[in-house]
């Protein structure tokens, strides 16, 4: 359930925020307790006092699977109207929230040496950047693909972090961030890829150079493209085992 008129029992703490857009944050969270282990692809629950009432969201961990210590960070977008982030976005660290353990289906598999491609839309990008940074915790790069949609570039979030470790010869990274409005001023400058995510999935898959015997595909993000790109993959060849998805929120009936 997303609220509850249960007791307020806040057992964590916001200890750092960040702001990449008016609409779009990182929180780090820190439980009283200690830390619970977690596959990166999976999220934590957190939850605030509203009108007396405890209203919770799910949220994917963004943070590496290694620091723990350092609590879970999360990526979050400001829902207008919403029943949480509005109250979410306006607390600060050292403010505290209720904090459910980790849990999801949505994970990385341990061992798997094909080719991994990562199809996010906006916040979406969270779980695989806690597989990224746990992989490279691990020093244990793999062959990625990371297609990030966005409306506008300034919502590319980890955007340098994803550029450097494209640029590391450690890493077979490649990065492939796109803006749906190119033709929006806030837009003004942007000279790389354009279109949905799914569109540009659509282009990555007819390279010559893809091979759907050697690739695993991740979607997360809105239901639309999610949807979408799991049609796109299936198409391309890929099996029920070799594509895992995660909708952001259900999708409309």
């Amino acid at each position: 359930m997303s609220s509850t008129s249960a007791p307020l029992l806040p057992n964590a703490t916001i200890v750092d925020r960040s702001d990449l857009t008016e609409s779009i944050a990182c929180f780090r969270i820190r439980s009283d307790a200690a830390p619970v282990a977690f596959v990166p692809g999976q999220y934590v629950t957190v939850g605030l006092g509203v009108d007396e009432r405890l209203v919770q969201r799910p949220y994917s961990i963004a943070s590496s699977a290694r620091r723990l210590d350092d609590g879970y960070e999360l990526y979050v977008r400001l829902v207008p109207g919403g029943a949480l982030t509005p109250h979410l976005f306006r607390t600060r660290p050292g403010e505290r929230v209720v904090l459910r353990r980790p849990k999801g289906r949505f994970a990385l598999r341990p061992v798997d040496d094909r080719t991994h491609l990562f199809v996010a839309t906006g916040c979406g990008l969270a779980p695989f950047m806690s597989m990224l940074r746990t992989l490279d915790d691990d020093r244990a790069p793999r062959r990625v693909i990371v297609v990030h949609g966005v409306s506008y570039a300034d919502e590319l979030g980890y955007r340098s972090e994803l550029e450097r470790w494209a640029e590391d010869p450690g890493w077979a990274l490649r990065y492939v961030p796109t803006v749906s409005r190119p033709g929006d001023p806030r837009n003004a400058g942007w000279t790389g890829w354009t279109g949905r995510a799914e569109a540009v999935l659509a282009a990555l898959l007819a390279e010559p150079s893809f091979d759907p015997a050697r690739t695993i595909a991740y979607v997360c993000g809105n239901p639309e493209m999610t949807v979408s790109a799991d049609r796109l993959l299936r198409a391309a060849g890929l099996d029920d085992a070799s594509v895992q998805k995660e909708l952001y929120w259900p999708l409309a009936r």
